[in-house]
């Protein structure tokens, strides 16, 4: 299974992979590296060093960064630069984090990328852009959610 490692700045990580539990349970090969103002580019490198070394399964890694140029991705970047099986895909949303952990299983680590940003261009939308693909422009919101 690919591993997926999710960084970001300030509680951005951990934030998205609490919302991810909630909504789609505890996942396998998944962990999250925050980047708080008080962290160092050192530090942030060693855990993920670290994260690397507690989740692969020689299958790839992804790293999904918050920031395209920020401190996680470039972080990320250098260290994929190391090994073959390492990709990097920033702007990740609550969407892609989410859909790529269930569908990370039929896909092979080149196709991950494409799929990702697709699943994340997916989720950005607005009411008005989703009433207007409806035939009937009506769009069902369900009261209790996710």
């Amino acid at each position: 299974m690919i591993a997926v490692i999710l960084s970001g700045h300030g509680g951005f990580a951990s934030g998205i992979a609490k919302a991810i539990t909630q909504v789609i349970g505890e996942q396998p090969q998944f962990g999250f590296i925050d980047f708080p103002e008080e962290s160092t580019t050192p530090l942030l490198e060693q855990e993920m060093r670290q994260k690397i070394r507690e989740l692969d399964s020689n299958e790839g890694i992804v790293f999904l960064t918050d920031l395209l140029g920020g401190t996680p991705f470039r972080t990320a970047s250098l260290i994929s630069q190391e090994r073959s099986d390492i990709q990097v895909i920033t702007g990740t949303n609550m969407q892609m984090a989410a859909e790529m952990l269930l569908e990370r299983d039929g896909l092979a680590l080149a196709e991950f990328p494409d799929q990702a940003i697709e699943c994340g261009r997916r989720g950005v939308t607005s009411l008005a852009a989703e009433m207007t693909t409806k035939n009937d422009n009506s769009v069902m919101v369900e009261e209790n959610g996710i």
